[in-house]
């Protein structure tokens, strides 16, 4: 059941992290559930860096936050990912995936009836919100004590080859079995994304970590300890930014959905 407890309270950290280090023993564990992982052929395709260097974090937050700031401004965040934004909870209700516009930064929600009118986005950057967002990503990222860097090798992922599937399906599980222990550890995780909206801020941190040419860099996240107020709530499985079982889940065939698994009931507890 603990395993149980560590997957279902498994969830992105979008706050701040104490300041504290992360010790040693809690990276190495970290290490070494990425690397109990499996992976094709037992090839193990992952390569980590781990960055505590103040220097180095506090460039990756910039980079971070000149990133968020160039993609709203330009719109591409919007145009890029509005398939997933929901602007009613009775849309919300029927999809169950993706975003409710209320749920984003408090600085965007003025702008939902418009945010992808050239209106909208021009006013944005008139206030100069996607600056002000910007900052707000580089606060939140240079105050990570811990940074993780995720290379594959480049001679295992090979993506247009079934090698390259291998690879970046091995290192989800990787990725997976990490997430899942900082849970345990009483650490929050989170995915640093905007730099790779940018693919010239990404080779910024690509050259700043000295990723060599047989390695790929795929992601950094941002880890740290949780504030004493911001332990995981226990999930509440009535929520309805989950999708039900009925709606991924078929028996037998696809033509088949998997039917009574929709009630609010937690696995294994029965």
């Amino acid at each position: 059941m603990e395993f149980l407890d560590a997957v279902f309270n498994r969830r992105t950290t979008n706050g701040p992290f104490r300041s504290d280090p992360v010790s040693p023993e809690h990276q190495q564990t970290l290490i070494r559930a990425a690397a109990a992982a499996p992976s094709q052929f037992n090839s193990q395709p992952w390569r980590f860096v781990l960055i505590e260097d103040r220097t180095t974090i506090e460039t990756v937050a910039t980079v971070s936050g000149e990133s968020m700031t160039e993609v709203m401004s330009s719109g591409t965040f919007f145009n890029r990912y509005k398939k997933y934004f929901r602007f009613s909870q009775e849309e919300m209700d029927t999809l169950r995936s993706g975003m409710l516009f209320d749920k984003l930064p408090a600085l965007l929600r003025p702008f939902t009836s418009r945010a992808f009118t050239p209106s909208g986005q021009n006013l944005m950057n008139k206030l100069r919100v996607p600056q002000t967002l910007g900052q707000e990503n580089r606060k939140l990222v240079a105050g990570s004590p811990l940074l993780l860097g995720v290379m594959l090798e480049r001679g295992e992922y090979r993506p247009d080859e079934l090698s390259g599937f291998y690879s970046v399906f091995s290192m989800g599980a990787a990725m997976e079995n990490l997430w899942l222990t900082t849970v345990e550890l009483g650490m929050g995780i989170q995915f640093v994304s905007f730099p790779m909206e940018a693919p010239h801020q990404w080779q910024r941190i690509v050259d700043m970590l000295h990723v060599p040419d047989d390695l790929q860099l795929m992601a950094v996240y941002r880890l740290g300890y949780l504030p004493e107020r911001s332990h995981r709530p226990a999930i509440d499985w009535s929520s309805r930014e989950r999708k039900r079982p009925s709606q991924f889940v078929f028996r037998e065939t696809c033509d088949v959905p998997q039917e009574g698994w929709d009630d609010d009931v937690r696995p294994g507890s029965a």
